[in-house]
């Protein structure tokens, strides 16, 4: 439907006729986002998108630029320029409560080893840190103790004033990749394929100073760890490089649940199979996860699947969602999904149920996940039936085609449509082409109407 807005269809990366990727007409009847505004101002690839309030919304990457942008009109408000090399992590990072000016303010990291404050109502440069030994790779805002934490080689917690509180002993060259906030006042660290539990010491009558302390590793991961988010008041979720999907307690942090099968191999393996593993490593990795009350939906890969919390399986998958890796998924309303990837497409889904009267077995594992293997319908293994079984689908019912690059992630307002920003250096402001033509015409006779000409035309 919005091919002929770009000039074309997407040319998918790799051998199309080997791929099962899941297509869809011109006509696509669900997809609302017909109309699009494309936005320049940066000159390398745009990374991060942050939402500042229901209007507005900052962009970064690696041209070190921060642009902040009105998300209704696609207009250009501010330019942010302080970094001399590529922004590494962006957070939004509230006013003080108690401070008469309400501005917004945003945290930046970059690979020039400096943290900015930045005043997003007035483009001010708030203030700069430029005492790290190492990049920061992630930000974190624990706003119940009102202080912010900085990963890279090592832990650093600071005040909003930016000084530093305390800090911890160099814990790795590959540095920590992504931090989340847990009770107790305790944070979680990804450090290559360990987590590591601190714990934030605050100030009392007989300790002058903040202190933070190494409470406990976990090692159930077997490869680094790409995503780390928390989903409820419950629990927390990790996923790996290998595929390795792991729910954690949030109280004790043990194991709750743990879904391998996205990459476990199959015991009897050929050559051809052999090959096209080391060819593609990277097909089982988790880059992203997002949630709801019931189920984590997982970027696996290429692939899109939904994880059902309560009953601890996989409930709805499209193993070939995107022709290249997933890198970013959000949860949209009326049980809809957006995703988008390295091959430059953005693509909506419906999340559907579907009554079950009998299953067939569900080939599992690496190799059966990608279609390498096959359910032998005439086995000895008796098939079990699961009476009344409840399973979902992933039916595709929009396609965005819009970037020529990589997509690297998205924002989605209620009111304003879906933003995403890409390699090729541009964002795209997609909107709703219903909504736009209704407030085109709603304005279009307020015009009138003031001009007195609605009522010569009646």
């Amino acid at each position: 439907m919005l091919r002929w807005l770009i000039g074309g269809g997407r040319e998918p990366q790799g051998l199309a006729e080997q791929s099962p990727l899941q297509t869809i007409g011109e006509e696509q009847t669900q997809n609302p986002y017909t109309e699009l505004l494309v936005l320049k101002a940066h000159h390398d690839i745009v990374r991060f998108l942050v939402q500042l309030d229901d209007y507005r919304f900052a962009s970064a990457g690696d041209d070190g630029i921060v642009v902040v942008w009105n998300a209704q009109t696609g207009e250009k408000l501010l330019e942010l320029n302080g970094h001399t090399q590529k922004i590494t992590a962006i957070i939004t990072f509230p006013s003080l409560e108690a401070c008469e000016e309400k501005n917004q303010l945003i945290l930046t990291a970059s690979a020039d080893r400096t943290v900015i404050v930045w005043d997003c109502d007035t483009g001010r440069q708030v203030q700069k840190v430029s005492c790290f030994q190492s990049t920061v790779k992630c930000l974190a805002l624990l706003q119940r103790l009102d202080v912010w934490l900085s990963g890279g080689n090592d832990l650093c917690v600071w005040n909003r004033k930016l000084d530093l509180l305390c800090k911890t002993s160099h814990l790795s060259d590959t540095g920590i990749s992504a931090l989340i906030e847990i009770p107790k006042n305790c944070v979680v660290a990804a450090v290559g394929k360990e987590l590591i539990i601190f714990r934030l010491v605050a100030p009392t009558e007989g300790s002058l100073g903040w202190d933070i302390l190494q409470v406990k590793r976990l090692l159930d991961h077997q490869d680094n760890i790409l995503s780390l988010v928390n989903v409820n008041d419950l629990s927390f979720v990790t996923g790996s490089h290998v595929g390795e999907l792991i729910i954690w307690d949030i109280l004790d942090w043990t194991v709750q649940a743990c879904e391998r099968n996205f990459w476990d191999p199959s015991p009897q393996l050929d050559t051809q199979q052999e090959i096209k593993l080391c060819q593609k490593p990277n097909d089982v990795s988790i880059h992203h996860f997002t949630w709801d009350e019931e189920n984590v939906f997982v970027a696996v890969g290429r692939g899109l699947y939904v994880y059902n919390l309560q009953m601890k399986r996989v409930i709805a998958c499209q193993k070939t969602a995107h022709d290249s890796n997933v890198l970013h998924v959000a949860k949209l309303p009326n049980r809809q999904l957006i995703s988008c990837s390295e091959d430059g497409s953005v693509r909506i889904w419906e999340l559907r149920e579907k009554q079950q009267l009998a299953a067939e077995p569900v080939p599992t594992g690496f190799f059966n996940m990608w279609g390498f293997g096959r359910v032998n319908k005439q086995a000895s293994h008796p098939v079990k039936k699961q009476e009344n079984a409840t399973s979902c689908s992933l039916e595709l019912i929009g396609d965005l085609i819009g970037h020529s690059s990589s997509v690297e992630m998205f924002l989605y307002f209620e009111d304003h449509g879906l933003v995403t920003c890409s390699a090729d250096h541009l964002i795209i402001l997609w909107k709703n082409g219903e909504r736009e033509s209704g407030l085109r015409s709603l304005k279009l006779f307020q015009k009138l109407e003031e001009n007195g000409d609605l009522y010569l035309a009646v």
